[in-house]
C-alpha cells in the first residue's frame, strides 16, 4: 500500500506532462484526461484512507523512501513521503475538491481555444500541493512550495491578452517570492541547528522528542517568525495579503481551486505541520494570533465593500483563513479546529465560487453584482447550491460552519486572561461582518427585482442554468457544505483523528460552550438583519453611493496598494535607481576610465612602433645619449 504514495503526485504530474507536451492531438480529449488522472489520484487517497483506518492510531503514520535526492555527505536530503492523519486530510481535500474543479472546467472553459493548457496546469497544481504535503522533509516541501506558486503564476494569468491578468499574475509571484524567502531562511536555520531537513529529527513524532526541544527560545523564535512570513505569503495573511483581490483575474475554477483546496491552506498546513517549534516560541506563537486576527477583520471590512463577486468572496477567503491562523496560533487547544475550519471552508468555498462561475456563465461574464437581481428564479441550482454555500460561510446552525467556526471562537476564550477576550471578541465581531456581506452577496445576486441592461454592443444577458457538467460538482460540494461539520464534530471523532500528530488539550475557558455558541449564533443574525435592512428592503442604486470614509478606503482594499507604493515601491524604486547610478557611473565609470586611460597610452606607444629604420636610428641614438649622460654624470659625482 505505501507504494500508491507516490502515485498521488505522479498521476496528475503526467496528465500536466502529456497535455503540456502532446500536442494538438490532445485538444480533443485532453480536459478529460486531466480530470481522469486527477479522479485517479483522489482513488488513491481514499485507497491509503481505507488502509489507514484500519491501523492503530499510533502506527498510522507511514513513510516511503523512493531515493537519495541530494547524496552529500552532512547534507543529505532524500525524496521521501510521510503520509500521517495531517497529510491524509489534505490530500483527501486537495484531490476530491481538485477533480470537481476539474469536471466543472470541463463546461466553463468549453469554448477556450487553449483548454488542453488550462488542464495541464490545473494538473500542475493538484501535483504541486500534493508533493507539498506529503513530503517528509522541509527540502522537498519547499521544492511543492514552489511548484504551488508557479502554477497559480500559469493560472492567474492564463488569459495573459488582458493586461489586468498579466499585472496580477505577476503580482501574485512577486508578493509570494517576499514570503518563499521567509521559508528558505527557516530551512536554513534548521539545517544549522539541527543538522537535517526531515521532520521527524526536527519535529519529532508520536512516542519521540525531536531536536526542537531541545534549541534554544531565541532560534525556535527566529525560526517560527519566518515560517509565518512564509504563511503570510501564501494564505494571504496581512501584511502579504495584496495579491489575492487581484488573482480574481484568471478564470473562475482558478479561483476555486486557490481559494478551497490548495494555494491559501498551504500557509495553514506548514504552521501546523511545524507545531513541534512554534509551542516552544511563545512569542513566535503570539505573532501567529496577531495576524491571524487582525486578517481575520481586515478581509471581512475589505468584503463588505466590493460589487465584484469574485472579489467580494476573495475577502471573505482571507477572512477564513484569519479564522485558521488565529485558530493554529492558539497552540494544541487550536490545531485540530484550524483544521477542521480548513475543511468545511474547502466545501463552501469551492462551492461559493463555483456558484459565482455558474452566475457569470449565465450573465455573459458580468461580475457586478449590482447589475444582477432576481437571479433564483432563472437559476434555480446555482441559487440552492449557492445558499447553502453562504448558510455554511456565515454559520447557520447545524451546517458545517456552524461547528468549525463555532469551534475556533470557544477555543480563542479558552486562551484564558485578557488576551483569549480580546482573541474571542475579535472572532464574534467577525462572525457578525461575514453574515453582512453575505447577506449582502445573496440579496443582491438572486433577489429583488432585476437591474441588467445591455452591454455597449447591445446584447442583453439571458440568464440561463449552467450545463450539468457544472452544476454536478455543486451539488456534491453543497452535500459537504451541509453535512461535513457535523460528521467532523460527531463524537469528537475529528479531534481524535489528529490528536497523534498536531496534540490538544482543553484550555479554561471563561464562558460555557453553549454561551459561546448562542452569542456567536446572535452575532450571526444580527449581521443578516442589518444587511437585508440596507439592501434588502431598498433598490440598489446602479452607481453606488460615495459612503463613509471606511468605505471608500475598504474599496481600494483598505489603502493595502496605497502603502505598499508609499512605503516599499517607490522607497525601492530610488533606492534601485541610486544603485543604477552608482554602477554606470561609479564602477561602469572607473572600469571605462581605466581601459581608455590604458588605451590612450598604448595608442600612443604604438606610434613609436611605426616600423621605419631612421626612427629605430633615432631611438638608439637617443638611448645611447641618455646613457652616456647617466654616466658622466654618475662619475662627477
Amino acid at each position: 500500500m505505501n507504494s500508491l504514495i507516490p502515485l498521488l503526485v505522479a498521476a496528475p504530474l503526467a496528465g500536466a506532462a502529456l497535455l503540456l507536451l502532446g500536442g494538438r492531438a490532445l485538444d480533443r480529449f485532453g480536459h478529460w484526461l486531466a480530470t481522469a488522472l486527477a479522479a485517479l489520484s483522489f482513488g488513491f487517497g481514499l485507497a491509503l484512507f481505507s488502509d489507514m483506518l484500519g491501523r492503530e492510531a499510533e502506527h498510522r503514520a507511514i513513510t516511503k523512501h523512493l531515493f537519495s535526492w541530494i547524496p552529500v555527505n552532512g547534507f543529505q536530503a532524500d525524496i521521501s513521503f510521510r503520509l500521517d492523519q495531517l497529510s491524509m486530510t489534505f490530500v483527501l481535500l486537495i484531490t476530491g475538491v481538485g477533480t470537481l474543479i476539474h469536471l466543472y472546467s470541463v463546461g466553463y472553459m468549453a469554448h477556450d481555444e487553449r483548454r488542453r493548457r488550462f488542464f495541464a496546469y490545473l494538473n500542475l497544481f493538484l501535483a504541486a500541493m500534493l508533493l507539498l504535503v506529503v513530503a517528509d522533509n522541509y527540502l522537498l516541501l519547499y521544492f511543492g512550495w514552489e511548484g504551488v506558486g508557479l502554477a497559480s503564476y500559469l493560472l492567474i494569468g492564463f488569459w495573459q491578452h488582458k493586461p489586468s491578468a498579466a499585472t496580477a499574475a505577476k503580482k501574485a509571484f512577486i508578493v509570494n517570492r517576499v514570503g518563499d524567502m521567509g521559508l528558505s531562511i527557516a530551512i536554513m536555520l534548521m539545517f544549522v541547528e539541527f543538522g537535517s531537513f526531515s521532520f521527524e529529527p526536527i519535529l519529532g513524532s508520536a512516542g519521540t522528542v525531536g531536536g526542537a526541544a531541545q534549541a534554544s527560545e531565541g532560534k525556535l523564535t527566529a525560526i517560527g517568525l519566518m515560517l509565518l512570513l512564509a504563511a503570510c505569503g501564501k494564505s494571504a495573511q496581512v501584511p502579504l495579503q495584496s495579491w489575492l483581490g487581484d488573482a480574481m483575474e484568471g478564470p473562475t475554477p482558478v479561483s476555486a481551486l486557490i481559494h478551497a483546496a490548495t494555494m491559501v491552506t498551504a500557509g495553514v498546513y506548514l504552521i501546523t505541520r511545524s507545531s513541534a517549534i512554534f509551542d516552544l516560541a511563545p512569542d513566535a506563537q503570539t505573532a501567529v494570533v496577531v495576524v491571524g486576527a487582525v486578517t481575520l477583520l481586515f478581509g471581512a471590512i475589505v468584503g463588505c465593500a466590493k460589487d465584484d463577486i469574485k472579489k467580494a468572496l476573495a475577502g471573505s477567503t482571507m477572512s477564513q483563513i484569519g479564522y485558521m491562523v488565529l485558530a493554529a496560533g492558539l497552540g494544541p487547544i487550536g490545531y485540530a479546529f484550524a483544521i477542521m475550519h480548513l475543511v468545511t471552508h474547502g466545501f463552501f468555498k469551492a462551492g461559493l465560487f463555483l456558484g459565482a462561475g455558474s452566475v457569470m456563465h449565465g450573465m455573459n461574464d458580468e461580475v457586478d453584482m449590482r447589475h444582477y437581481g432576481g437571479l433564483r428564479k432563472h437559476m434555480p441550482v446555482t441559487f440552492v447550491t449557492f445558499g447553502l454555500g453562504y448558510l455554511a460561510i456565515i454559520g447557520f446552525p447545524g451546517l458545517s460552519g456552524f461547528f468549525s467556526k463555532d469551534k475556533i471562537i470557544e477555543a480563542a476564550f479558552a486562551k484564558g486572561g485578557t488576551e483569549g477576550w480580546i482573541l474571542g471578541l475579535c472572532a464574534l465581531v467577525g462572525a457578525a461582518v461575514t453574515a453582512f456581506y453575505m447577506t449582502r452577496v445573496m440579496l443582491l445576486t438572486f433577489f429583488g427585482e432585476k437591474r441588467w441592461q445591455p452591454d455597449a454592443d447591445g446584447n442583453a444577458p439571458h440568464p440561463h442554468e449552467s450545463p450539468k457538467t457544472m452544476t454536478i460538482p455543486m451539488v456534491l460540494l453543497a452535500f459537504g457544505s451541509v453535512f461535513a461539520g457535523g460528521l467532523f464534530a460527531y463524537n469528537g471523532s475529528f479531534l481524535t483523528w489528529l490528536e497523534p500528530v498536531t496534540g490538544h488539550s482543553e484550555g479554561d475557558s471563561p464562558l460555557a460552550p453553549l454561551v459561546v455558541t448562542l452569542l456567536t449564533t446572535a452575532c450571526m443574525l444580527a449581521g443578516v438583519a442589518v444587511s437585508y435592512l440596507m439592501y434588502g428592503r431598498s433598490a440598489v442604486p446602479v452607481v453606488p453611493p460615495v459612503g463613509s470614509p471606511l468605505t471608500r478606503a475598504a474599496r481600494r482594499d483598505l489603502l493595502q496598494d496605497d502603502f505598499n507604493h508609499a512605503v516599499l515601491v517607490r522607497p525601492g524604486s530610488a533606492l534601485t535607481a541610486a544603485l543604477v547610478y552608482f554602477d554606470s557611473r561609479g564602477l561602469d565609470g572607473f572600469v571605462n576610465g581605466l581601459a581608455a586611460t590604458i588605451g590612450g597610452i598604448s595608442g600612443r606607444l604604438r606610434r613609436v612602433q611605426n616600423g621605419f629604420v631612421r626612427s629605430y636610428a633615432l631611438s638608439m641614438f637617443g638611448g645611447t645619449l641618455v646613457l652616456v649622460a647617466t654616466t658622466l654624470l654618475m662619475r662627477s659625482v
